[in-house]
């Protein structure tokens, strides 16, 4: 007879986690090709992507971080 055991709370990974977890990813990948695409020389619109995009991003992270200290 196998014993399973339950994981442990502390253990499990939630959707927060997970989102949290993107949302650095994507704030640091549209930051690398911002800096790439100022090397690159590439066009103004590219620019303006990724800063949007960063920023949007990084505010999410801020509006997470703070209704989680509530």
């Amino acid at each position: 007879m196998q014993h399973t055991t339950t994981p442990d709370p502390v253990d499990r990974i939630d959707s927060g986690d997970i989102a949290r977890t993107l949302l650095w990813t994507v704030v640091v990948a549209s930051a690398l090709t911002n800096m790439a695409a100022s090397f690159g020389g590439a066009a103004t619109w590219v620019h303006l992507v990724c800063g949007a995009v960063t920023v949007l991003c990084a505010g999410a992270l801020a509006v997470r971080n703070l209704r989680g200290r509530r």
